[in-house]
């Protein structure tokens, strides 16, 4: 008789995925010292429907390149920002009412190992729970893969002119994340028309 430990369970079907673009704009380069200023997101299918808000700083530490990127003041958002648990608890009820029940919402970036840090690190210290998971699809890495090219390839600087028209980036975080949706959708869709018939 075999062992039951010998006999692999079934493995389930996987969930239907929804792929959810997220941008940021930061103080400086890694959560904890630094703030997360604003996120962006929406939906890469539906890029229309949007997320969008601006955060109370959790630190007065900046780094004046990183800051300047987005604009954003470190005063004004400490007067008119949003508290970051009421911020981040806004963004998950977005999520909740846009990703479509039963299907998985999957955070898509671009270079998406700096936006996930801080949206992992505030999720996790201001709500409790990240509705992301613990894992982010990397647009730069994908397209890297798909196209067969250089990590050096994948910059906004070799992309943009190719899926945006040469448009370029506004850094107003639900602007961006929109961009970004619209680059993932462009190389999905190329890599799709590439698989052998039947694949």
């Amino acid at each position: 008789m075999p062992d039951p430990e010998d006999i692999a369970a079934p493995i389930p079907p996987p969930r239907p995925e929804t792929f959810v673009s997220v941008d940021i704009e930061t103080s400086g380069p890694t959560p904890g010292r630094y703030s997360m200023l604003s996120v962006g997101a929406c939906l890469v299918d539906a890029p229309e429907r949007g997320f969008y808000v601006e955060l109370k700083p959790t630190s007065q530490l900046v780094v004046e390149s990183a800051r300047a990127v987005g604009g954003l003041s470190l005063d004004d958002l400490a007067r008119d920002g949003v508290d970051p648990a009421e911020a981040m608890a806004r963004f998950a009820d977005w999520l909740e009412a846009e990703v479509p029940a039963g299907t998985v919402p999957v955070f898509v970036g671009f270079n998406a190992a700096f936006d996930w840090m801080f949206v992992a690190d505030y999720f996790d210290r201001f709500l409790g729970h990240n509705p992301f998971g613990h894992a982010a699809l990397d647009i730069k890495s994908y397209t890297m893969g798909m196209a067969g090219i250089t990590w050096a390839q994948t910059s906004m600087r070799f992309l943009a002119p190719k899926y945006l028209n040469g448009r370029k980036l506004t850094h107003n975080a639900l602007g961006d994340a929109r961009d970004q949706a619209e680059i993932f959708a462009a190389v999905r869709a190329e890599s799709a028309r590439s698989q052998p018939p039947g694949v």
